[in-house]
């Protein structure tokens, strides 16, 4: 369910890789969520289609207000509903049809949709 979103959502924000100007890039994104009232955990897995790539950044926007807080195998970061993960150094290099995951605790009111910008 949140797997075309966040590819979307991933397309449409833009997953930045440190490559050269000629590599070929692109990336899916698998997003998945365990939820209770008022809280859950996210675990994602960027998959890399194209060139290897040093070092990554997801960015999504929260639709209904969720925040983050605590992650691991990323630095998350947020402002407002923008939300911006990006690589730790064991977890930087991405080879060609390799992945790297993280995964996230937030916390949520009313709703929890997915990511859909």
């Amino acid at each position: 369910m949140f797997t075309g979103a966040l590819t979307m959502l991933l397309v449409s924000l833009g997953m930045t890789f440190a490559v050269s100007a000629h590599a070929a890039a692109g990336c899916k994104v698998d997003y998945s969520t365990n939820q209770w009232p008022g809280g859950f955990t996210a675990n994602v897995t960027v998959t890399n289609l194209g060139d290897p790539v040093n070092g990554w950044r997801l960015t999504w926007a929260f639709p209904s207000g969720q925040q983050v807080s605590q992650a691991w195998n990323a630095t998350v970061t947020a402002s407002g509903a923008s939300v911006t993960a990006t690589n730790v150094g064991y977890n930087a290099a991405i080879g060609t049809n390799g992945t790297a995951s993280f995964g996230f605790n937030g916390s949520w009111t009313g709703a929890n949709n997915a990511p859909t910008s």
